[in-house]
């Protein structure tokens, strides 16, 4: 543990030490000239705003730019960062009245070049600049269209001044989303001013290697991030539709990786029209991402029952999802949630059984907390995670996981069964956990066994399985003290467990991203008496 820890300690003094010395060269006159170093064309390609609709939201009311104090919007020195992030990276452009005055608009850009002709470490910072260039090329009708010579001198050698930072700092970007959005700005300055210093190219070839490096064998993101897969197949398909629109050959690699990202949205999404609050998922709105991908013809089709580590089985009326994919290698999970063999129900477009979700806000032990095994439904031994996290940063990585031993699945019209284990507690307690869940449609009732088998006889273990709601569903344990009565709008559900004590326990629910608030859970819990303990339990309409 003191060599572990010296050896932290001496990397994070030679990090400090190298992102100082990165820094003087990024402030330094010769890296200055380094990236000003540009070719004077004009736009050969102006991309439609409209493309980027999957990625923006877009104001109902509309700004008109004249109302705006351009003298002093770069000099506010009190904006708190949340502002000056959304004020750095021009989206808020798409919000502008289109009868604006383009001479105010492109006075706005003037000034901003004027503050920030060089390098700075706010105003510069990666993904803030890769939007900015998307931002002043998409609203070219505002930001080009009449502008005067002077003016579009300026204009286009700081959208390649920013390009080349981009293309010099790109392998220094903190994660692969950053580098996504990057590569897209790369890309579109090569279509835009018809590949001026082989933009494009360069940019095609680093689309390649991050998908080499982010998906797996099936296209399906290595970190199994469910969120991150939307935001993938977003870029890819607005990188595709800049080059349909410019009338440029689309290179194959996109038009298959759309395929196989695609896959995994239809099956996550659109097969149950539910988010799933698995490994960094919140509750977001894609019907609108739906409305898009139909208004440009796109159509994605996964009749699977599996599918990047994921068991979804579902009809008209009923869908039940089950994690029974391994953890991600290390460096991919950052927002990894040790939910192995949880599951969720939905019935009838409500979530009846439901994950917390993942907070990705600033406090840390909430962070860790989203992370737990104890947020999930699914069996905890001894109040411990089925996977051990490392801080790395200011996050937190998987130290050591777990395999998927077993699985089994099976899908008919009358009769659903989900069976999986894994070795999450094998290394501490000698355990596999073990789960079966069947589904009786006729008769509307899961039934569900918990295995905890141990291959020595280890008994007194302590355990819990937890089974999350959220906020706004209501709870009742019968008199009897056998039966929880479950109350989902207007439907009612029973919970039974034959052979141990159940419970109804109060916890966080995060699946609203960057919040929290209370939820309930029912809860089973006990102490292991044989070598192999079975849990029983039933959850049933009624």
């Amino acid at each position: 543990m003191i060599l572990r820890n010296s050896l932290n300690f001496i990397s994070q003094i030679f990090l400090s030490t190298s992102n100082q010395i990165r820094n003087i060269y990024l402030i330094s006159d010769y890296y200055d000239k380094k990236i000003s170093n540009i070719n004077n064309e004009d736009l050969f390609y102006k991309p439609s705003p409209h493309l980027l609709s999957s990625l923006i939201k877009y104001q109902t009311k509309k700004i008109n730019v004249d109302d705006i104090m351009t003298e002093n919007l770069w000099n506010n020195r009190n904006i708190n960062i949340n502002k000056f992030r959304k004020l750095n990276n021009f989206y808020w452009f798409f919000s502008l009245d289109l009868k604006s005055s383009k001479k105010n608009t492109q006075k706005i850009i003037s000034s901003w070049i004027e503050k920030n002709l060089r390098y700075n470490s706010k105003s510069w910072e990666f993904d803030l600049t890769s939007k900015r260039i998307i931002a002043w090329l998409s609203s070219h009708n505002l930001t080009i269209e009449e502008g005067d010579k002077d003016y579009l001198y300026q204009f286009n050698k700081m959208i390649q001044k920013q390009t080349n930072h981009l293309i010099n700092q790109i392998n220094n970007s903190k994660t692969i989303d950053d580098k996504m959005i990057g590569c897209a700005a790369i890309i579109l300055v090569g279509i835009c001013y018809k590949d001026a210093k082989n933009y494009l190219p360069y940019g095609l070839n680093l689309l390649k290697k991050i998908s080499n490096r982010a998906f797996d064998n099936y296209g399906f993101p290595k970190s199994r991030n469910i969120k991150q897969l939307t935001f993938y197949l977003k870029y890819y398909i607005l990188i595709r539709e800049w080059f349909k629109e410019a009338q440029i050959d689309i290179p194959e690699h996109i038009n298959e990786t759309i395929y196989y990202l695609g896959q995994g949205y239809a099956f996550l999404w659109q097969n149950i029209k539910s988010n799933i609050l698995m490994n960094g998922n919140n509750i977001s709105n894609n019907s609108e991402f739906d409305q898009y991908l139909k208004r440009f013809g796109y159509k994605f089709k996964n009749e699977n029952k599996e599918f990047g580590g994921y068991a979804i089985l579902y009809n008209k009326k009923i869908s039940i999802v089950m994690d029974v994919g391994a953890p991600p290698s290390s460096k991919f999970s950052s927002k990894y949630q040790s939910g192995a063999l949880s599951f969720e129900i939905n019935s009838n477009g409500k979530k009846l059984i439901s994950n917390c979700g993942y907070y990705e806000g600033k406090n840390n032990k909430l962070v860790v907390l989203s992370k737990s095994t104890a947020t999930h439904n699914t069996l905890v031994i001894d109040d411990n995670s089925s996977c051990h996290y490392k801080k790395y940063n200011n996050g937190y990585l998987v130290d050591y996981g777990l395999r998927i031993l077993k699985k089994n699945i099976i899908f008919e019209k009358n009769y659903w069964k989900i069976n999986a284990s894994h070795s999450g507690y094998h290394k501490k307690y000698n355990t596999t956990h073990e789960r079966e869940i069947e589904f009786y449609p006729e008769q509307f009732k899961f039934v569900g066994i918990d295995k905890i088998l141990n291959k020595k006889i280890n008994l007194n273990i302590k355990f819990d399985i937890r089974f999350h709601l959220e906020p706004d569903v209501k709870l009742m344990k019968t008199q009897d003290n056998n039966s929880i009565l479950i109350e989902l709008d207007d439907e009612g559900w029973k919970f039974t467990c034959s052979n141990f004590d159940i419970n109804i326990d109060n916890g966080l629910y995060f699946g609203n991203k960057n919040s929290y608030t209370q939820n309930q859970n029912i809860f089973i819990s006990g102490i292991t008496s044989n070598q192999n303990e079975n849990i029983v339990w039933e959850l049933s309409k009624i």
